[in-house]
Parts: C-alpha cells; sequence; structure tokens
C-alpha cells in the first residue's frame, strides 16, 4: 500500500514558501486548537503536492525544490518551532482529544526532525517505487488529484512542472554527490529505474505521458485555449522537460549504474545502521530492536506455515509444501482472465458478496466514494496493488489500483484477501472514515504512521470468514499467504538491512515460503532495499490490534461490541500504536466499571 502522505512526507515536500497565503506563525496568545490548525495551514503553504492530494487547490501550480539546502533549512525551522510551541501547553489544561493531539503532534515534528538529520532522501531521491517522480507521472496522466477542468488548471500544471524540472536537474546533482559519498543505490535497483526514464525520454510528444491533458480537453474549451495551450505544453515538453528525462536516462545507465552498490541493505551506506534504528522507529511507531523484529518474524512464519499445511490437506493435494506453493503459482484454474476488465469486475463482484455482512462488524461507513481502476501503463510492471485516498472533501473518489501487466498470467487466489486490505473495510475505511471525521482536527486527517494504517489493513484481512469470503479453501489459502508475506517481511527486511543478507538470500527465503511468483518476490524484495523498515509496520500494527481485540473480548465477555471496538479503532484516525493501546486500555476499563 502505497499512500501519498507517506511519500511525501518520505522527501519531506516542503516548499521554500508561497505568496499565496500569509505564512501561519504560532504566537504564545494563541490557543491550543489555533496551533494545530496553524500547524495544518502553514504545512498546505509548505507542502503544495499534499494540498493538492488533499482537494486544496490553492497550491497547484507550485512544486518545490525539495532537495535544495534552502528546503532542508526551511523544514527544519518549520518542525523546530512547533516543536517548541507545545512546551506553551499543559497538559493537565487540555480536554482528552487535545492531549492526543499533542502527543501525536509532537512525535510528528521530531520524527521530521530525526529524518532531516540523515542525508539518504537527499542524496537518494530517485528509485523504482517510492519516489515523488512517480507521483508526478500518476498527476501528468489527467486521471489523478491535479484537477484538468479549466484553462488555469492546465496553465498551473505546466508552472508545477517547472518546478518539477528543476527538482529533477538537482536529483541528478545530488546523485552525483551520492555517488562520491557512498550514498547509492544497490545496482539492481538501478536497472528498474532506468527503462522508467527511458520512456519519458524516448516517447514521441503524441503519445508521451506528460501530454495526456492535450489529448483530452473538456468540452467546453474554446479553440484559442486549445491553441494555447498545445503550443505551451509541447514547447516546454520537448525543450526543456524530455530533454531533462533524456539526461537523467544518460546518467542512471551510465555513471549511476557503475557506481552502483553490490550491498542490498541499508547498511552498506554510510550511517545506515543508525538510519534503519530510526526506520524501525517511524514506521512500526515502537521501540522493538531489528533483532526483536527477526525473531518475531521466523515465530510468525511458522505458525502461518502450519495453517498453511491444513489447507493443502482440505484440498487434498498429496506433495510437500513448497511445491504446493508451486502448484497454486501455476495452477490454470486460478488464472481465468484473458481481459483486464474482467479482473476488475471480479474485485468488484466482492463487493458485492460482502455488503450483506458488512452491517454486522461495521455501523460507521465512509461517504466517500470508491471505484477499482487497473494502474496505468508507466509504472505498472514495478507497481504493486494500492489504495489511494479520495479528497478531504468527498468529490474524489478513493481508487484501489491493481496492476495487471498479462491478464492471461494474473492468479485471482489472493484477490477477496487483497480486496479487503487495499479497499473495504481496509484503507478505504480507515483513511476515509479520518478525513470524514469532524471532531479531528484538520492536520490529523491527512496523517500517515504505518504500522496503524498498514497494520488495520493487515488485520481487515482476517475478517473474511466473518464478511461471508473464503468459502474457497483456496481463498483462504490467499488470506494465509498475504498473511504470511507479512511475516516475510519481518525477516527479509531485517535480514537485509541489519543482517547483511543478499538480495538473492532474501528471494530464497521468500520462494521458500510463500506461493507468490518469482516475479512477484523479486519486485518485493527490491521495494524493501529501496525503503528500509516499511515493510515492517503491516505485521506490527496487525498483531498490536488483533492483541487489543483479544483483550476487550476476553474482559468484557456477553458486553464486548465488535462494531463499537472497530469504532474505537477508527474514530481517531492514523496514529502510533501506544497511543492507541492506551485508548482501548481506556474503553476497556470504562466498560468494565459499566458491567460490574
Amino acid at each position: 500500500m502505497k499512500k501519498y502522505a507517506f511519500i511525501l512526507a518520505l522527501v519531506f515536500c516542503i516548499s521554500c514558501g508561497s505568496d499565496k497565503k500569509e505564512t501561519i506563525v504560532p504566537k504564545s496568545e494563541l490557543s491550543f486548537a489555533g496551533v494545530l490548525e496553524a500547524y495544518y495551514q502553514e504545512g498546505l503553504a509548505l507542502n503544495p503536492l499534499n494540498a493538492t492530494f488533499a482537494g486544496d487547490n490553492t497550491y497547484d501550480d507550485q512544486f518545490p525544490n525539495l532537495l535544495s539546502e534552502e528546503y532542508h533549512e526551511k523544514a527544519k525551522a518549520y518542525y523546530t518551532k512547533y516543536k517548541d510551541t507545545l512546551k506553551n501547553f499543559d497538559e493537565t489544561n487540555l480536554k482528552e482529544g487535545e492531549a492526543m493531539s499533542k502527543e501525536i503532534l509532537y512525535w510528528d515534528c521530531d520524527m521530521n526532525l530525526r529524518a532531516l538529520s540523515f542525508k539518504n532522501a537527499r542524496l537518494m531521491p530517485i528509485d523504482q517505487m517510492w519516489s515523488v517522480n512517480l507521483v508526478v507521472g500518476q498527476l501528468a496522466s489527467g486521471s489523478s488529484a491535479q484537477p484538468f477542468n479549466t484553462a488555469e488548471d492546465y496553465n498551473n500544471w505546466l508552472k508545477r512542472l517547472e518546478g518539477y524540472n528543476e527538482w529533477l536537474k538537482t536529483a541528478k546533482e545530488n546523485m552525483k554527490e551520492g555517488i562520491s559519498t557512498e550514498f547509492v543505490l544497490p545496482k539492481s535497483l538501478i536497472k528498474k529505474i532506468i527503462p522508467q526514464f527511458e520512456v519519458l525520454a524516448s516517447t514521441n510528444l503524441q503519445d508521451h505521458l506528460f501530454y495526456t491533458p492535450i489529448k483530452n480537453f473538456p468540452a467546453d474549451f474554446s479553440d484559442q485555449d486549445k491553441e494555447e495551450l498545445t503550443k505551451a505544453y509541447s514547447s516546454f515538453l520537448t525543450e526543456k522537460l524530455v530533454p531533462s528525462f533524456n539526461e537523467m536516462h544518460q546518467f542512471l545507465k551510465t555513471d549511476y549504474l557503475n557506481a552502483g552498490r553490490e550491498s542490498s541493505g541499508i547498511d552498506g551506506t554510510p550511517y545506515g545502521d543508525a538510519y534503519y534504528e530510526y526506520a524501525i522507529k517511524n514506521y512500526t511507531t515502537t521501540n522493538m530492536t531489528a533483532d526483536e523484529i527477526h525473531e518475531l518474524g521466523l515465530k510468525e512464519v511458522a505458525r502461518i506455515l502450519s495453517e498453511m499445511e491444513k489447507v493443502k490437506k482440505q484440498v487434498g493435494y498429496k506433495g510437500d509444501l513448497k511445491s504446493f506453493f508451486n502448484y497454486v503459482r501455476e495452477h490454470k484454474d486460478l488464472m481465468p482472465y484473458t481481459e483486464p476488465q474482467q479482473i476488475i469486475d471480479n474485485f468488484n463482484a466482492i463487493h458485492d458478496k460482502m455488503k450483506p455482512q458488512i452491517e454486522k462488524l461495521f455501523d460507521l461507513k465512509p461517504k466517500t466514494a470508491f471505484e477499482v481502476r487497473q494502474t496505468e501503463a508507466f509504472r505498472e510492471a514495478s507497481a504493486s496493488a494500492e489504495y489511494n485516498p479520495g479528497s478531504l472533501d468527498g468529490t474524489r473518489p478513493g481508487i484501489f489500483y491493481t496492476p495487471i501487466p498479462d491478464a492471461t498470467k494474473y492468479n485471482v487466489f489472493s484477490d477477496e484477501a487483497l480486496f479487503l486490505h487495499e479497499a473495504i473495510p481496509g484503507h478505504h475505511y480507515q483513511i476515509s472514515l479520518t478525513q470524514e471525521n469532524t471532531t479531528l482536527p484538520d492536520f490529523r486527517k491527512t496523517l500517515w504512521y504505518s504500522a496503524y494504517g498498514e497494520g488495520w489493513a493487515l488485520y481487515t484481512e482476517s475478517l473474511g470468514k466473518e464478511l461471508g469470503l473464503y468459502e474457497d479453501p483456496y481463498q483462504y489459502f490467499g488470506m494465509l499467504g498475504m498473511e504470511m508475506h507479512r511475516a516475510i517481511r519481518l525477516v527479509v527486511d531485517t535480514g537485509m538491512h541489519a543482517k547483511g543478507w543478499t538480495r538473492e538470500q532474501a528471494i530464497e527465503y521468500s520462494l521458500n515460503n510463500e506461493a507468490e511468483s518469482e516475479a512477484s518476490i523479486i519486485s518485493e524484495i527490491e521495494r524493501y532495499m529501496a525503503n528500509p523498515g516499511q515493510a515492517l509496520s503491516y505485521k506490527i500494527g496487525q498483531l498490536k490490534i488483533r492483541e487489543l481485540r483479544a483483550k476487550a473480548t476476553e474482559a468484557l465477555g456477553d458486553k464486548f461490541d465488535i462494531k463499537e471496538f472497530h469504532n474505537q479503532v477508527l474514530s481517531t484516525g492514523c496514529i502510533p500504536l501506544q497511543l492507541l493501546e492506551d485508548k482501548i486500555n481506556a474503553w476497556i476499563q470504562k466498560n468494565s466499571n459499566s458491567v460490574q
């Protein structure tokens, strides 16, 4: 699952200012609510891409140079200012919700300041999956958050691309510095980036991704608007942006590839061990160590393998489990489709099947619309299934993207669990209900803590039987497979980044313990290489939510209400796991007292 809030947080998307809104500086006389609102509003001004994805179009023409030294200082000053401002407020004088907001804001500022102390994001700004250039590609398609409804919208995007072009040039210079200071990507990742830029550098203008808006003018555009915009876009692309893409492509396939490191883990870069410690805390919101997580992963893998053995026996397969993995991967009955639309239709059918049961588990449902779409072709080869949030005002739907490079090879065995995770009641419920919650301060509506968000989504995969799914043993095996996938992540992520594992060792371990295809596993392992620690968040968060549900069930007995438990988990939005545990414990205590 890739969230825009997360992607932009990775690169600390903060600009060097804006002339559209007055910068809001917190003052001592501001109320606590005023400080929270100031933090959010200044964040929109300083994070223009985040504003666009939130549905605020004030800054649609801006793209900050995220990689400049000036940006770095602005970012540091922004987080330091608000972290210091929190000292003016005594928690004893705050309401319960405000006290949580203070803890969350402190965490947010502190972790961003820690991140800014590392050079990784500036000197390795481009990878095959997570980096901001891929977000820009989605915006350029005209089917994402950037609006293309008026001539002004078109001109805004062109201005934004001017900033993006500067970012590309700086990225190349920073990557050169990265080569000289040993902050460089592994060769295997560089090889995946080269084709992405080759397409952008070599495609003719009429077929170019960034020319797409010109081919899709709204019907009410005047001939003059069409002519002027076509000329402006054609000139900018041919004279500026495509040459920048070509420069990056040439650099990647020569100097950068030659300098690519052989090591797989972040420990192969300067201060890599310290960065991984930070990444674990950032993504799990815990103080767990790499060793603790690695051992937990090994135990979870063993537990899930025993469950998989039961399914193998149920379907009558006589071979060992590893050969059963191959059987499932290659089973033609599990690859029944010939067209991408058939796969989209199947996901919609899964949704229809579970609708009658959803009422039993949830009494809060988002108003934001929801769609299933195929991942865009330009990024499909390296993409995983993902959910992209709708806008804060609900006018843009939440979208579940699924990559379908070849419909005839698409295996459906995990589709029910995948839909639960990426769509309903996983990310769509969790994110949309947060965005629609009028009791939350605005800054908390777009926060993303991976352990909570991905932990919730993985937890919802286990609700399949309660929602009328997993009647087919292969679909249940698919759920086990997806849980195994996340358990394996605990082992291979820590293995590569803290224990010296190679890419090949991680691939082999995955092949031996799950039914994913080799191509998919390679893509996943390289995903973990590009973003250390993120893969740990799923299982850590899921296990915590499971633990809290079991604790509440035991403590409350007949008074336990699963719908209310889900409300409690979802109602405060995305928060660090310790705050979630504190909240559920207080809820249990309150309801235990009422039972007595």
